[in-house]
């Protein structure tokens, strides 16, 4: 059985906070990724629900599954979803260091693409495989995480709906190379096999991704047929 993990209000003033923490159930646990490699991560859920949830699984920032993405995954267990935090640096055995911003992109940059959206489809059969989920699974992830949600939602037809949070270098690999070994094909060039609906949000003053990526993003992801929404905040 998974462990019972503690679960912490939420700052105050975030959207959708958790006041109460007793309107949701938390665990510390692993679930099958790539290559049948346990990958750890965070599942919470609204307690006592009476009905199955729809899933939803939350990639993290270059910081890794630390208490601010707990804390997400915790809201969106509160607003009625089956949440799976996942961690997407299990193989390497936590986040780099966030004040060495060399390593923490060399880092980034060294993750399999491959490996990662297998990682995230064993998320999706693990909660699809729960007695609390309905069968439909959506996935959010923040800017490294937006990016593999991006690629995920491409890559695949795991997913139900897709929210793209600032995801960084969907156009290219690194900021010299288009495409290396591990990040062979840029998400951007994926976007006319988007699977499922799609909200993708950029900032006005970013530069990766741009508003102007944002733009070819939604052109690109709506020659998919699906229903795509791209927001400049």
């Amino acid at each position: 059985m998974p462990d019972r993990a503690e679960v912490k209000p939420s700052p105050p003033g975030v959207p959708g906070a958790v006041t109460d923490p007793e309107l949701v159930e938390a665990f510390d646990l692993d679930f099958a990724g790539a290559q049948d490699t346990p990958v750890n991560g965070y599942l919470a859920r609204p307690a006592g629900a009476a009905r199955p949830v729809p899933g939803m699984i939350v990639i993290h920032e270059a910081g890794g599954l630390g208490e601010h993405i707990r804390d997400v995954t915790n809201r969106f267990a509160a607003a009625g979803y089956l949440a799976l935090g996942v961690d997407l640096y299990t193989r390497e055995g936590g986040p780099p260091p966030m004040d060495d911003v060399q390593a923490l992109m060399a880092r980034l940059f060294s993750m399999s693409d491959e490996t990662a959206t297998g990682d995230l489809a064993g998320a999706a059969d693990y909660l699809r495989s729960r007695e609390e989920c309905s069968g439909r699974v959506g996935c959010i992830g923040f800017c490294m995480g937006g990016r593999y949600t991006l690629l995920f939602a491409c890559a695949s037809e795991h997913l139900d709906a897709a929210v793209d949070c600032w995801g960084g270098f969907v156009d290219r690999a690194t900021p010299e190379q288009r495409s290396t070994p591990e990040r062979p094909t840029p998400p951007l060039e994926l976007a006319d096999r988007l699977s499922c609906p799609l909200l993708a949000a950029v900032g006005a003053e970013d530069q990766t991704p741009s508003p102007a990526t944002g733009e070819e993003l939604r052109a690109g992801a709506e020659r998919s047929g699906q229903e795509v929404k791209v927001d400049v905040y």
